[in-house]
């Protein structure tokens, strides 16, 4: 099985996981963007902790869940957008105004889109969830 996109692949396998109602779940293969997106995730309380565990190969991410997903996608095309414009992508993509985050990769790094707002900074998205 050959997986062209890991960001979407790691993304639906939490939100089966906690579909399913499972206390953690096992993310491969991983990579430093799904390791950014974890802390993201992590610092805004939808997931407990999460570890890297070496297996030999390119690594496996252990996750222990909170049960706070209800919905995770990747966004594709990873769409460009401007400092003045998150608004209009948080109606795209968000169920209601405070409820849900963005992820989006800017110059400083991946962040949410509400610490982007504050560094007033643009980027790319990657990701939504609520």
């Amino acid at each position: 099985m050959s997986l062209n996109d890991t960001v979407a692949n790691a993304l639906n396998t939490l939100k089966n996981a906690e579909k399913s109602t499972k206390s953690e779940c096992l993310l491969k293969p991983s990579s430093k963007m799904i390791g950014k997106i974890l802390e993201v995730l992590k610092t805004n309380k939808y997931i407990r902790d999460f570890e890297l565990v070496d297996d030999g190969k390119s690594g496996i991410y252990r996750v222990n869940l909170l049960g706070a997903i209800n919905e995770c996608k990747a966004i594709k095309p990873r769409q460009p957008v401007k400092k003045n414009e998150i608004e209009k992508f948080e109606k795209r993509f968000l169920p209601s105004r405070d409820i849900g985050l963005l992820i989006m990769t800017t110059p400083q790094g991946i962040m949410s889109h509400k610490d982007a707002k504050e560094k007033s900074t643009g980027g790319r998205m990657l990701a939504f969830v609520y």
